[in-house]
């Protein structure tokens, strides 16, 4: 019995003085006295080899100084010891954080980082830390700017473009817009396959992709006027009448005299006076006002208290309507309603 009792005695004299080294290698550490912390840290894991952060603290040191490649195996054996030893989940955790931060570090490429996201994931499985889910989703994002980088070739993208014009010739827009979206893939920054895609998509009457696409291409070059035709386009065929005068309009500012965008005024201005004048169906007035209905600005103007007075007052006070009239921000508001279809003039 004396002689277990000495053994005990020994072993938390042991585990004591570990702690020492710890303390000291943590000293040394805050200092950014490297060499001085992973001597301490190695003499605490000769002392006592049952408490796994003696490890992960020295691997922390690795990582600081460079050198990876320890800092992965202090992680790696911290990882098999806290398992025998069915040390916190958190001590896991953050082994394999330390490991997947270092091997994020010496990533070269796209596929460098798969095994850093895994061991990211790895690590959220035995503890989900923040920090540890703010570190993957910034090796996803690295490893998502590398594919696209390793992708690019404009000569590709080009050739593939030229293939979906093809295509649109033969009316196949399907087929087109595999080819533009792999022409996109290969050079991102192209104005010409965003607006040659949305081409594809209001042919296909997928007019939220056809608009995206279009918005994409004005972002890539505010200068190039197909952005503006093909977005005037699908918000004239979604009957927004006053949102694709505003579009044509736009882009006339880069090219008065294009003959593509003065067109599409001509046509709004047309839809835009025949709802104002009534002259539409009951089928496409319904139509128009539901849609309206579902637009966020036509909302605000008639959730807008002032509004809804200058509506009652058009209805019951001629007088008062006859002073709102002087009011250019009321009229530009009264003209968006009787464009959407919401108030008819008479």
């Amino acid at each position: 019995m004396e002689e277990v009792a000495d053994e005990e005695k020994e072993v938390k004299q042991r585990k004591a003085e570990a702690q020492k080294e710890k303390e000291a290698g943590n000293a040394a550490y805050k200092k950014k006295d490297f060499d001085t912390a992973i001597l301490h840290y190695s003499k605490a894991l000769e002392l006592d080899d049952e408490d796994v952060s003696f490890l992960t603290n020295r691997a922390a040191v690795y990582l600081e100084m460079g050198k990876y490649e320890d800092c992965i195996k202090d992680c790696d054996k911290a990882v098999e010891r806290g398992r025998e030893l069915r040390a916190d989940y958190k001590m896991i955790a953050r082994a394999l954080t330390r490991k997947g931060t270092a091997m994020g570090k010496t990533a070269k490429c796209s596929k460098d980082y798969e095994p850093v996201i895994e061991t990211y994931q790895k690590a959220l499985t035995e503890h989900r830390n923040p920090d540890t889910l703010k570190k993957l989703n910034e090796a996803e994002k690295a490893k998502k700017e590398l594919e696209q980088q390793e992708y690019f070739d404009p000569n590709l993208a080009d050739e593939e473009r030229e293939k979906g014009n093809e295509y649109f010739k033969q009316q196949k827009y399907p087929e087109a817009i595999k080819h533009y979206t792999e022409s996109i893939k290969r050079n991102p920054k192209n104005p010409k396959a965003y607006s040659n895609r949305a081409a594809c998509y209001t042919k296909l009457g997928a007019m939220p992709e056809g608009l995206k696409d279009a918005e994409k291409c004005i972002e890539l070059d505010p200068t190039f006027t197909k952005g503006y035709t093909r977005k005037g386009a699908v918000q004239f065929f979604m009957k927004e009448y006053e949102k694709a005068l505003e579009t044509y309009q736009e882009g006339l500012k880069h090219d008065a005299n294009n003959q593509e965008l003065l067109e599409g005024v001509r046509s709004c201005v047309k839809q835009i006076n025949r709802t104002s004048r009534g002259d539409v169906t009951p089928e496409e007035l319904k139509e128009r006002q539901a849609k309206a209905m579902q637009d966020p600005e036509i909302q605000n103007i008639l959730q807008d208290p002032v509004m809804r007075q200058v509506l009652v007052d058009f209805q019951e006070n001629p007088k008062a309507a006859q002073e709102h009239t002087k009011n250019p921000g009321v009229m530009d508001k009264i003209q968006k309603l009787i464009s959407a279809g919401i108030v008819q003039m008479k």
